[in-house]
C-alpha cells in the first residue's frame, strides 16, 4: 500500500515538471531555441593528470551561463514569460521579480568566440596547438553547446634564467629569483608567471624600489634548442624602464605631525629627536613616547611593510583617529645607485574628552529585573604620552516582580571604576627597541570600588585594585598579564534570615569570609574572527592563581582556622579554563555560518581555603550560555533547587563547568537574520556541598563519570537585528533534558515553557 501512494506522488511530480516544461516551450517565440548549457568533450594526451578539474576550469569560462533550473524545471523564465503578457496578475508580478529570468536563446551563444577562449586558456596553460570543434545539438525548443577539445602534451620548462639588466636591480633580482617556485619539468603556466612578477615586485619593494611596477618584468619562453615540447625561460626587464625604477630609495628625511588638521600648513617650528623632526606649535604628544610607535628610520630603505607596522602601531595607541603616511621624492640625479625620499607621518587626534552612556536592562532566573545605568568619562593624552584615562559610574537597582515570599525584595548597587592605561611598557627592566615588532605593549592600572545592598539580607562593600598588561604578538595573537590582582570584600548589615541561610551552607558561607583576594592572571587569545574566510577558529585559555605569595605571611591567629594576612582571611585556589570556537562559512558571500563553541573549566581550593570564593565560581544558563535556562538557573549537577531555605536566590554555582553550543546563522531578508541552535551544559562541584543534598541524602551537585546524562540541554530560534556589526538578539529556547527531573523524566522538549533572551552581540 505504501509503495503504491509513493509511486502515485512520483508521477504526479513528474507530470508537473513535463506540463511545466512544456508550457514553458509554447511560450516561447517562434524559431527560438532555449540555451541548456554547454558540454566539454576531451580527448587529451596520456601524460596529462588531472583531467577532471581541467575540465572543470574549462566548464567555468563557456559563456553565456544557462537558465538557472529549480527540480528540472525553468520557473525563472516561466515566470518571465507570464510577466510579458497584458496586466500579469499581482503573483506573476511578485514571482517574477523574485525568480524572474530572461530566457537565454541559441542565438546568444557565440560558438567561434567561446571556442577560441577555450583555445586561449589552454595556451596559458601550456597546451599549446589544442584543437577545439564546437557545435549544436539541437531539439525542438532546446539546444546545447558540444565543445570537442584535443589536447596535446604539454610543454614544460628545461631552465631558469634572469636575463641581464642594468645595476643594481640585476643584483637584487638575481638574488630574489634564487628563491623561485619554478622547478625543472614545471608546465607552461601563464598565471604562475604572473604570480612570480608580483612576488618579485613585492620583494624589491623592501629592498628600497619605491618606483618598481611588477609590469616592468617579462617573461619569454625559448623553444629553440628542443623539439620535444621543452622550452627555457628568461626573465627580462623590458625596455625604456625609467631609470629611477631601477634603482632603490633611502630615507633622507622623516617628518612627525602629531596633531595634524587639514586646515594647518605643514612647515613651522620642529623638534628634532631620533633624527626626526616633530612639527608641533605646542608640545601635544611628547616626541620621546610617540618615537617607539616609528620603525622608519633614516638612512634605512623604503620598506612598505615597515611603513605599514608604523601606522599600525600608531593606531594602537587610542589617541588618533587617522593616520596617514606619505612619501615624496627628493631631487636624484639620473645616475645616482640611490634615490631619496622624504616621509611625512600626518597624525589626526580624536577627541580629547569624551563621556558615553550606556543603559542596560537586566533579568535574572530568581525573578529579580531592573535597570542598570552607566557613565564613562574618557580623557585621551592625559600626560601627552597616549595615555587614556577612563572613569566609569554604574547604578543598578533590581526588585522582586514575582510573588510570593521574596515579592518586595531589592537589590541596589553603586559601583566606580577608574582604569589608567599607558600605550607602553612600565616596569623596573627595559626591553630592546625592536623587541615587540608587531606592537608595543600596553600598561594598564585601575582601582575599582562597589557598593551592593539586597534589602532583608545583607550588604557587601568590595574594592579591587589591578596592575598589568596586555600585547598583540600579532594579528590574530594577544596576552594579557596581571602579576598584581587585589580584591577586597566586607559583609555588613546581615539579617537574621541571611545568618540562618550561612548557618545552613557552609560553602556559601566559607565563600563570604575570604574578604581578601590577592593574585595573578594570566590569558592567551588566539583569534581569526576579524577575518571573513571560510574556516574561523578562536581560543581563549586563563589562568588565576591566588594567595600562595601572601601564604608566606599569613598568620593562623586560632588553630584549625584559616590562615589572615593584615587581619583579613585570604582566599587561595588555582583557576583554569579554556573557552574554543568554530565557525564555518558557506552560500554566496559566505552569508550562513555553522557557528560551535565549546568551555571546560575548573577551580581547585588548596591551603587556606576550603572552596574558591564565590565571585570567582562557574554558572550556568542564560542568553550566552544554554539558553533553555535561564540566568545562573542551571545546576549545579542534578540539584532541584529549595524554596524553603531560599536558595534559589543566590546564583547556583560550582567550580567545574561544562557547555557545548551548535548554531546555524543565515539571512532573512535586509538586516535580519535569523537562527537555529542547540545548547548544553552545566555546572559541578568536585566536593559536594551538603546544602545540595536531596531528601535521600544523594550528592546531587558532585561531578561523577556519569556527567554526560547531567548535562542541561536545550533547542531554539534566533532573531538578529544586524545594523552594520551591531546585533540586538533575540532567542527563544526550550530545553529538552532537565537535569533537576527525575531519573526517567529528564528527556521531554518542554517547548511549553520557553525563555526568551535578549542580548547584545552574538553569543559566540
Amino acid at each position: 500500500m505504501f509503495i503504491k501512494k509513493y509511486s502515485y506522488q512520483l508521477a504526479a511530480i513528474v507530470f508537473v515538471i513535463v506540463i511545466q516544461s512544456c508550457s514553458v516551450h509554447k511560450l516561447m517565440p517562434e524559431g527560438k531555441r532555449l540555451y541548456t548549457g554547454a558540454s566539454i568533450e576531451i580527448n587529451a594526451d596520456s601524460s596529462i593528470q588531472n583531467i577532471g578539474q581541467l575540465k572543470q576550469n574549462l566548464q567555468n569560462i563557456s559563456r553565456p551561463e544557462p537558465n538557472t533550473k529549480f527540480l528540472g524545471m525553468n520557473l525563472g523564465v516561466y515566470y518571465y514569460f507570464k510577466n510579458q503578457k497584458e496586466n500579469p496578475n499581482f503573483i506573476n508580478k511578485w514571482l517574477y521579480k523574485k525568480i524572474g529570468q530572461k530566457p537565454v536563446y541559441q542565438s546568444d551563444v557565440e560558438l567561434v568566440e567561446v571556442a577560441a577562449i577555450l583555445r586561449n586558456r589552454l595556451e596559458n596553460n601550456g597546451f599549446f596547438y589544442s584543437r577545439v570543434v564546437s557545435t549544436f545539438q539541437e531539439k525542438e525548443k532546446k539546444a546545447k553547446a558540444i565543445y570537442q577539445l584535443n589536447i596535446p602534451k604539454p610543454y614544460r620548462m628545461e631552465n631558469f634564467k634572469v636575463d641581464s639588466m642594468v645595476s643594481p636591480i640585476y643584483t637584487d633580482i638575481k638574488t630574489i629569483g634564487q628563491k623561485t617556485p619554478f622547478e625543472k619539468n614545471m608546465r607552461f603556466d601563464l598565471n604562475n608567471f604572473k604570480f612570480e612578477r608580483q612576488r618579485i615586485d613585492s620583494e624589491l619593494k623592501k629592498k628600497g624600489y619605491y618606483n618598481f611596477n611588477s609590469s616592468f618584468l617579462i617573461f619569454e619562453a625559448d623553444t629553440n634548442q628542443y623539439d620535444d615540447k621543452k622550452f627555457d625561460l628568461f626573465l627580462k626587464l623590458k625596455a625604456k624602464v625609467p631609470r629611477k625604477s631601477t634603482i632603490p630609495y633611502v630615507l633622507k628625511n622623516i617628518n612627525v605631525y602629531p596633531n595634524y588638521n587639514l586646515k594647518d600648513s605643514i612647515t613651522g617650528e620642529h623638534v628634532a629627536f631620533d633624527d626626526k623632526k616633530y612639527y608641533q606649535n605646542k608640545i601635544i604628544f611628547k616626541p620621546k613616547y610617540l618615537n617607539d610607535f616609528i620603525t622608519l628610520k633614516v638612512g634605512e630603505f623604503y620598506n612598505p611593510e615597515k611603513s605599514k607596522n608604523t601606522a599600525r602601531r600608531l593606531s594602537t595607541i587610542g589617541a588618533y583617529k587617522y593616520v596617514n603616511i606619505q612619501y615624496n621624492e627628493i631631487d636624484t640625479i639620473a645616475n645616482d645607485e640611490k634615490g631619496a625620499l622624504e616621509a611625512n607621518i600626518f597624525l589626526s587626534p580624536l577627541t580629547k574628552r569624551a563621556i558615553r552612556a550606556e543603559l542596560q536592562a537586566v533579568t535574572k532566573s530568581n525573578n529579580f529585573a531592573g535597570p542598570t545605568l552607566g557613565v564613562t568619562f574618557s580623557n585621551r593624552n592625559l600626560f601627552k604620552g597616549g595615555e587614556t584615562l577612563n572613569i566609569t559610574g554604574t547604578l543598578g537597582y533590581e526588585t522582586q516582580v514575582a510573588s510570593g515570599e521574596n515579592s518586595g525584595l531589592s537589590s541596589l548597587e553603586l559601583g566606580l571604576k577608574s582604569e589608567l592605561i599607558f600605550p607602553r611598557v612600565i616596569a623596573p627592566i627595559r626591553f630592546k627597541e625592536d623587541f615587540f615588532e608587531y606592537a608595543i605593549p600596553k600598561t594598564k592600572m585601575s582601582l575599582s570600588a562597589t557598593y551592593l545592598s539586597r534589602s532583608e539580607l545583607y550588604t557587601l562593600s568590595s574594592g579591587s585594585a589591578l596592575f598589568g598588561y596586555t600585547w598583540d604578538a600579532n594579528k590574530y595573537t594577544t596576552y594579557e598579564i596581571n602579576p598584581i590582582s587585589l580584591n577586597y570584600s566586607s559583609l555588613s548589615n546581615t539579617t537574621t534570615a541571611f545568618e540562618n541561610i550561612l548557618k545552613n551552607n557552609p560553602f556559601l558561607e566559607e565563600s563570604f569570609n575570604q574578604q581578601f583576594i590577592s593574585g595573578l592572571t594570566f590569558s592567551y587569545t588566539y583569534n581569526e574572527m576579524i577575518n571573513t574566510q571560510q574556516h574561523q577558529f578562536y581560543v581563549n585559555s586563563t589562568l588565576d592563581v591566588a594567595g600562595n605569595s601572601i601564604s608566606l605571611f599569613g598568620k593562623e591567629k586560632e588553630i584549625g582556622e584559616p590562615k589572615e594576612f593584615l587581619g583579613l582571611q585570604y582566599a587561595q585556589f588555582a583557576k583554569a579554563d579554556i573557552d574554543f570556537r568554530y565557525h564555518f562559512n558557506f552560500g554566496s558571500d559566505n552569508n550562513q555560518k555553522i557557528a560551535t563553541r565549546f568551555f571546560a573549566g575548573y577551580g581547585y581550593a588548596y591551603g587556606n581555603s576550603d572552596v574558591i570564593p564565590f565571585v570567582k565560581q562557574y554558572f550556568s544558563g542564560g542568553p550566552y550560555s544554554v539558553r533553555a535556562f535561564n540566568t545562573r538557573s542551571l545546576g549545579p549537577g542534578t540539584y532541584q533547587g529549595n524554596s524553603e531555605t531560599n536558595t534559589t536566590f543566590f546564583d547556583r554555582t560550582g567550580n567545574i563547568k561544562l557547555e557545548a553550543n551548535v548554531e546555524y546563522r543565515f539571512p532573512i531578508y535586509s538586516i535580519f537574520k535569523g537562527a537555529v541552535f542547540v545548547d548544553a551544559g552545566n555546572v559541578w562541584n568536585s566536593v559536594s556541598n551538603d546544602t545540595f543534598n536531596d531528601e535521600n541524602g544523594n550528592e546531587t551537585d558532585k561531578f561523577t563519570s556519569n556527567f554526560i546524562n547531567e548535562l542541561g540541554m536545550g533547542t531554539g530560534l534566533g532573531l538578529r537585528i544586524d545594523v552594520q556589526g551591531f546585533v540586538i538578539r533575540f532567542d527563544l529556547a526550550a530545553p529538552f533534558n532537565d537535569p533537576s527531573l527525575e531519573k526517567g523524566n529528564r528527556f521531554d522538549f518542554q517547548f511549553n515553557k520557553p525563555v526568551l533572551n535578549f542580548a547584545i552581540g552574538y553569543s559566540f
